[in-house]
C-alpha cells in the first residue's frame, strides 16, 4: 500500500507542475493583451478633448498652426499613406523576387548566405538608416534620379517640381530598404510550406521552372504573399527615425514625389515635446490615436491572411 502511494506521488506532481506552468504562460499572454489594450486606452482618453472639437474635421483638415489652435491631420495622413505605398510599390516585387529565388532557385551553399544577408537589414537602427539616406541617398537623388525623372516623365504630375533629394520618394525608397526583409522573409516561409508534390506534378507533366512556379507554388501561396505585404505596409505606417530625417517635414499636401512632406509618426516625433497647450497636446494624441489602429488593423489582416495559407496547405497535406 505505501509502495502504491510512493508511485502515484511523482504522477501528482507532474500534473501540479503542469497545471502551474499553464497557469504561468496564460499569465503571461493576457498580459500582453492587457497592455495592448491600456494602450489603446490611455491614447484614446489623451486625445478626448481633440476629438470633440474638431470631430471628423481633424481628418479631412489642412491646416496645422498650434499658435492658432488649428488643427488637422489630413497632411499628415497623405504623408504617410504617399510614403508608405511607395515604399510597398517598390520593395514588394524585389522582395517577392528574392523570396522565390531562395526558396525555389538558389543553390543551398547560396541560401544561407544571402538570407543572412537580407535579415541583416532588419537588425540595422532607424536612425542608421536615416543618416545613410541624408548623405548617401538624398544627394544621389537630387543629382542623378530626380533630374532625369524630371526630363523624361517630367509631363507626369509625380514628377515635377525643384529636386531636393529630400521629400516623398527618399522617404519612401528608404521605407523600402528598410520593409524588404519582412516580405522577403515571409514570402520564403509561405512559398516553403507548399507541399513539394504539387511542384513534382507540375514537372511531371512537363513544366518549366517558371511555369511551375507559376502555376503549382504561386496561386497556393497568394494569400500569404499578400499578408507579408500588409505587415510591411504596417511597419511602413510607423516607421519614424528615418522618415522624419528624409520627408522634409512640411505640413502640405502636393502631387509629386519630388515635394516635401510629413508623416504622422514624424510629427509626433517633432512636436510632441513641444505641445504647451492642452488642446495641441491632444491633437497629437489623437494623430497617435490613428496610427495606432490603421497599424494594428494591417498587421491583424496580415496574420489572418498567413493563417488562412498555413490552414489551406495543412488541409492537402492531409
Amino acid at each position: 500500500m505505501v509502495e502504491k502511494k510512493r508511485a502515484t506521488r511523482p504522477w501528482i506532481l507532474s500534473r501540479a507542475s503542469d497545471n502551474w506552468f499553464r497557469l504561468i504562460v496564460l499569465a503571461f499572454a493576457l498580459l500582453t493583451v492587457l497592455i495592448l489594450a491600456q494602450m489603446a486606452a490611455t491614447v484614446g482618453e489623451k486625445s478626448r478633448e481633440s476629438i470633440s472639437h474638431f470631430g471628423l474635421s481633424f481628418i479631412t483638415g489642412r491646416e496645422w498652426n498650434p499658435l492658432a489652435d488649428q488643427f488637422g491631420a489630413l497632411p499628415f495622413i497623405y504623408g504617410t499613406l504617399v510614403t508608405s505605398v511607395l515604399a510597398i510599390l517598390v520593395a514588394g516585387p524585389i522582395g517577392l523576387g528574392v523570396g522565390i529565388f531562395l526558396s525555389e532557385l538558389a543553390p543551398v551553399w547560396l541560401r544561407a548566405p544571402v538570407s543572412f544577408m537580407i535579415e541583416l537589414l532588419a537588425a540595422i537602427p532607424s536612425i542608421v538608416y536615416g543618416m545613410w539616406g541624408i548623405f548617401v541617398l538624398a544627394p544621389w537623388l537630387r543629382r542623378v534620379v530626380q533630374p532625369w525623372l524630371s526630363d523624361y516623365f517630367g509631363f507626369l504630375p509625380l514628377f515635377q517640381g525643384p529636386a531636393l533629394g529630400v521629400g516623398f520618394l527618399a522617404a519612401g525608397l528608404i521605407l523600402a530598404i528598410m520593409v524588404l526583409p519582412t516580405i522577403t522573409a515571409v514570402s520564403r516561409e509561405v512559398l516553403r510550406a507548399v507541399p513539394d508534390h504539387q511542384r513534382e506534378a507540375a514537372l511531371a507533366l512537363g513544366a518549366t521552372r517558371w511555369e511551375m512556379i507559376r502555376l503549382a507554388v504561386l496561386p497556393p501561396a497568394r494569400s500569404g504573399i499578400l499578408g507579408a505585404v500588409m505587415l510591411a505596409f504596417g511597419r511602413a505606417l510607423g516607421e519614424t527615425m528615418a522618415v522624419t530625417m528624409l520627408i522634409g517635414n512640411r505640413p502640405e499636401i502636393k502631387t509629386s514625389l519630388f515635394a516635401a512632406g510629413y508623416s504622422m509618426s514624424s510629427v509626433l516625433a517633432n512636436e510632441f515635446l513641444e505641445a504647451v497647450t492642452s488642446l495641441h497636446l491632444s491633437a497629437m494624441m489623437e494623430i497617435a490615436l490613428l496610427l495606432f489602429g490603421v497599424t494594428l488593423l494591417m498587421n491583424i489582416l496580415a496574420r489572418l491572411l498567413i493563417w488562412s495559407v498555413e490552414r489551406q496547405v495543412g488541409a492537402r497535406v492531409s
